[in-house]
C-alpha cells in the first residue's frame, strides 16, 4: 500500500478507481445480449441460465454494503484490493467454467465486486481535495452506468470476433491491474471506524434481498399471484422489519438506521430505486425490441451488435454529462440537477413508447436518455457522500448503488409482465406491450422527479477541514461544491 506520509496524488488515484469501477460495471451487462448462447454452450434451460444474472445481482446487492462497512472498519484500500481480487477470481472462474453452476457460482464470487462502489466513493472522499470531490465522485457515479450500458455495446464485436468466454477474460485482465495499481498507489485511509461487523444485521440484510429479487426475478414465469412470489414477498417484508429492528438496537449497526432516515439521503436513495427502474429495464428490453423480426411489424431484425448500438449514443452523453455535472451542480444546486435529469430522462422514455419506428428516433431516445441519466447519477452521489460523516461514506453510498440496483430488478420484472403480458400469435410480445412498457418506465422516472423536489437544499455555513472537523461531524455540499457544516432541513 502507498505510505500514509507520502500520500499518492488524487489524479493517480482517480484513474485507478475509474479503471476498476469500469471492470466492474461492464460485468453488470456484458453477459445479458449473449445468455442464449451461454445456454446452448453449457447446455442448460433457459430459466437456469437467466441465474447467470439473478445470482450476480443478489451477490451484488448482498455485498456492496457489507463491504463498504468492512472498509469503514479495516481500511478503504485494503479491502478495496481485496475486493478487486475476489471480482478477478469470479471473473477467471467464469471463463473456465464448463456447466452452468460453475458458471453461477463463479457469478456469486463476481458479485462481491460491488463492494468497489462505496470503497471508491470513500476514498475520493478522503484523499481528494474539497474542491475536487463532487467532480471525481459525479465522473465515478456516471462510469458505473456508461460501463453497464458499453457492456451491452460491447459484446456482441467481442463475441463475433472472438467468443462469450472473453466477456470474462477482458474483465478479469483490467481488473488485475487495477488491484495491482490499487496496492501500490492508492493510500491508507486516514479515516476509519472503530467496531466491528453485525453479522445477524448481515444475515437478515441478505435474507430479505433474496426472498424479495427471487420473487421478483421469478414472477413472469410463476406468475404474479402465485402462492410461491406471494410467499416470498411476505417472507422478504417480515425479514426487512426484522433487520431494521435489529439495527436499530444494534450497538455496532450493520447500516446506521438514523443516518438513512436523513432527508438528503432517504430522498436520494428513493430517487436512485426509480432510475435504476428505468435504466436496467431499458438495457434489457430495448436490444430485445430492435431484435424483434420485420415480419411482426415493429421489429427491426437487428444482430446482437446492431442492437448494442442503439445503446452507444445513451453511453456518450451520459459520461460527457457526468464530467460536467459538477460544475453545472455549482450553479444551480446538486437538487435542481438530479430534478432535471429526471425529466429529460421522462421525455426519453416517452419517445421510446410512442417514437420508434425508425432507428434514428432510437438513437435519438437513448442520446436524450443518456443527458437525463448522467446529469442525475452525478449529482446524487455527491449529495450522499456529502450528507454523512466520513465513517459513514462507504455504507451510505454503498446503499445507494445497492437500491439502484434493487430498482433494476424490480423494473426489469415489472417490464416482462407488461411486455410479455399479451403476445401475439406466433408467441412473440406485440408492439402495445413495449409501448406501455416503456410508458410505464416514463411514469416511474416522472415520480422520480417528485421524490427529487423533496431532497433538502444545503445553507451555507462555515468550511470543514476534515484533518480537524470531529469524526461524529454532519456534512453537506453547497451548490457551489464546497463542504461545509450540514445545515440541511
Amino acid at each position: 500500500m502507498a505510505s500514509e506520509s507520502r500520500r499518492t496524488h488524487h489524479q493517480v488515484t482517480f484513474v485507478v478507481l475509474a479503471a476498476s469501477v469500469s471492470a466492474y460495471a461492464l460485468l453488470q451487462s456484458l453477459v445479458t445480449p449473449v445468455l442464449p448462447t451461454i445456454q446452448e454452450d453449457l447446455h442448460t434451460n433457459q430459466n437456469t441460465v437467466t441465474w447467470v444474472l439473478t445470482a450476480y445481482l443478489l451477490s451484488a446487492s448482498i455485498f456492496t454494503p457489507i463491504m463498504g462497512r468492512i472498509g469503514d472498519i479495516l481500511g478503504k484500500e485494503r479491502v478495496y484490493v481485496a475486493t478487486l481480487a475476489a471480482l478477478a477470481a469470479g471473473s477467471l472462474l467464469a471463463a473456465l467454467a464448463t456447466n452452468v453452476t460453475v458458471m453461477i457460482i463463479a457469478r456469486v464470487i463476481q458479485g462481491i465486486g460491488g463492494g468497489v462502489l462505496p470503497l471508491a466513493f470513500g476514498i475520493i472522499r478522503d484523499e481528494f481535495p474539497k474542491e475536487k470531490l463532487s467532480g471525481a465522485i459525479g465522473a465515478i457515479a456516471s462510469l458505473t452506468a456508461v460501463g453497464a450500458g458499453l457492456g451491452i455495446v460491447l459484446a456482441g464485436p467481442i463475441v463475433n470476433a472472438l467468443d462469450y468466454h472473453w466477456l470474462f477474460w477482458l474483465p478479469m485482465i483490467l481488473t488485475v491491474i487495477a488491484a495491482v495499481a490499487a496496492a501500490v498507489f492508492i493510500p491508507n485511509s486516514p479515516i476509519r471506524t472503530p467496531g466491528r461487523i453485525s453479522w445477524l444485521p448481515a444475515v437478515l440484510l441478505s435474507a430479505w434481498l433474496v426472498a424479495l429479487l427471487v420473487g421478483l426475478s421469478q414472477a413472469p414465469t410463476w406468475g404474479w399471484g402465485s402462492t410461491k412470489v406471494i410467499g416470498l414477498f411476505l417472507a422478504a417484508a417480515v425479514l426487512a422489519v426484522g433487520w431494521v429492528e435489529v439495527e436499530r438496537r444494534s450497538a455496532s449497526p450493520l447500516i446506521d438506521m438514523n443516518m438513512m432516515r436523513r432527508p438528503a439521503v432517504w430522498t436520494n436513495n428513493l430517487v436512485a430505486l426509480l432510475f435504476g427502474i428505468g435504466m436496467y429495464a431499458v438495457f434489457a428490453f430495448l436490444p430485445e425490441f430492435v431484435q424483434t423480426p420485420k415480419s411482426t411489424g415493429y421489429g427491426f431484425g437487428a444482430s446482437i451488435t446492431q442492437s448494442g448500438l442503439i445503446l452507444l449514443p445513451m453511453t456518450v452523453t451520459m459520461f460527457l454529462v457526468g464530467l460536467g455535472s459538477s460544475s453545472f451542480a455549482a450553479r444551480v444546486g446538486g437538487k435542481t440537477v438530479v430534478l432535471l435529469g429526471s425529466l429529460i430522462g421522462t421525455g426519453s422514455m416517452a419517445l421510446l413508447a410512442f417514437a420508434h419506428t425508425q432507428t434514428w428516433e432510437l438513437y435519438l431516445a437513448t442520446a436524450v436518455m443518456g443527458v437525463g441519466f448522467g446529469l442525475a447519477f452525478a449529482a446524487m452521489s455527491s449529495l450522499i457522500v456529502s450528507a454523512v460523516p466520513p465513517e459513514q461514506t462507504g455504507v451510505a453510498s454503498g446503499m445507494n448503488a445497492n437500491i439502484r440496483t434493487i430498482g433494476g430488478s424490480i423494473g426489469a420484472a415489472l417490464m416482462a409482465s407488461v411486455v410479455t403480458a399479451s403476445p401475439a400469435a406466433d408467441g412473440l410480445p406485440r408492439e402495445a406491450g413495449y409501448t406501455h412498457g416503456f410508458a410505464m418506465l416514463g411514469g416511474a422516472l416522472l415520480v422520480a422527479a417528485l421524490a427529487a423536489a423533496l431532497i433538502p437544499v444545503s445553507r451555507r455555513s462555515t468550511l470543514v477541514d476534515f484533518s480537524e472537523e470531529p469524526a461524529h461531524a454532519e456534512l453537506a455540499m453547497v451548490p457551489g461544491g464546497t463542504v461545509v457544516g450540514d445545515k440541511s432541513e
